[in-house]
């Protein structure tokens, strides 16, 4: 079996809701990323065997062979392929092992991964509630669903609440944790280490045009008591707006290849993915599920927790990556060091190879080996990947 490289990496920086990245259209914004691969990687466009992006919210402007318009909306030929991944929040993180698998395989050369989600255009959960304002169908789940899990509804927010309540983590932890994510964010920001990995997107305003290159989510001056300050969410709960992740524009996305295409391209890759896993368990408490497929990542690479340089745990909620750590008995130091989910956004499908970029990146500046990104599903289901950089 073939071994499956990064070439490149890259993502835009985020749009806060109906920020700066408001303005276009997801499959605009999903097309930029791919020209940007082009451009940094310089390889001949038509030998992109497919693209795989990820979506979750796939309505409206995200409908109807969503990957497939960002290849139209891009300079890609339209010879190339493309097909979009809906694993939830993990969508271009799975997108990522789709073309690893592929190339591994011996099938095809070079796929390009990637993601694209406006959450200012196309609401989260607009795919559902825009059929029950019109009275059509009964929703995703079905009666048989919730007689088996005693359930009317799988909520997210509920689960990361089942979270906080099962391992004790009050609302000072959880603001805490949000606290960092931004501190480490505004430093990464300042010495200017999102640099490698971010494109500048153009946005036009009546005061002219500039490059979008910062994220735009970041609080720079925030503080424990202003982020305490926020309402919770559940009134008898611990989670709020300030220690979860925020909404999200953006898109990303990496070239993944193999080591024929490496020659055949005169390419230098800058990381080798070394591991693929997905697993699935509890849908209601449902975002716990990153602790198990960690643990069966680490078996199956023969590797253990203490062999990771850098981990990505996407912060959906603070009690995620909080849970994780605590049960990985995994290094503070080495999670998320550049900020995360909670400070930088959360742009749904584009969030996978966002954090890939991240990783990726921050590896080699502090020339480190390995990384581990993991991130919770809808669902129950989990992503991870270890990829080693180079």
């Amino acid at each position: 079996m073939t071994e499956a490289y990064i070439v490149d990496a890259v993502r835009t920086a985020g749009g806060r809701r109906n920020g700066k990245l408001a303005g276009w259209h997801p499959a605009d914004l999903g097309g930029e990323v791919l020209n940007a691969l082009v451009d940094r990687t310089r390889i001949d466009p038509a030998a992109i065997d497919d693209v795989i992006m990820g979506c979750v919210t796939q309505a409206g402007e995200q409908a109807f062979a969503f990957a497939r318009n960002a290849v139209l909306a891009s300079r890609l030929p339209d010879s190339v392929p493309a097909v979009t991944v809906d694993r939830q929040c993990g969508s271009s993180q799975q997108a990522v092992q789709f073309a690893a698998q592929a190339v591994m395989s011996g099938m095809q050369d070079m796929v390009v991964a990637a993601g694209a989600e406006s959450m200012s255009r196309v609401p989260m959960f607009s795919n559902i509630t825009l059929h029950q304002e019109k009275g059509i169908g009964t929703g995703p789940m079905s009666e048989r669903i919730k007689v088996r899990y005693g359930v009317q509804s799988f909520s997210q927010f509920e689960g990361a609440e089942m979270i906080a309540r099962k391992y004790g983590f009050d609302r000072e932890t959880l603001d805490r944790f949000a606290l960092l994510s931004h501190q480490r964010a505004a430093a990464a920001i300042r010495a200017e280490v999102f640099d490698a990995e971010i494109i500048p997107i153009k946005i036009e305003s009546p005061e002219g045009v500039e490059q979008h290159v910062q994220d735009e989510g970041v609080r720079f001056d925030t503080s424990l008591e202003s982020i305490g300050s926020v309402k919770l969410l559940r009134s008898d709960g611990v989670i709020s707006a300030a220690n979860a992740s925020q909404i999200c524009d953006g898109a990303s996305g990496a070239l993944v290849v193999s080591e024929r295409a490496l020659k055949a391209h005169g390419l230098t890759p800058i990381a080798r993915i070394h591991g693929l896993t997905v697993t699935a368990g509890d849908p209601v408490i449902m975002l716990e599920e990153p602790i198990r497929a960690t643990r069966k990542a680490l078996e199956r690479a023969g590797m253990k927790i203490e062999d990771i340089d850098l981990y990505e745990v996407n912060e959906a909620f603070a009690p995620i990556p909080l849970a994780w750590l605590r049960q990985l008995d995994a290094d503070p130091e080495k999670l998320n060091v550049n900020g995360g989910g909670i400070s930088l956004g959360h742009p749904l499908g584009a969030t996978g190879t966002k954090l890939m970029a991240t990783l990726i990146h921050a590896l080699r500046a502090r020339g480190k080996r390995f990384g581990l990104q993991a991130i919770c599903e809808g669902g129950g289901t989990a992503n991870v990947t270890i990829v080693e950089a180079l």
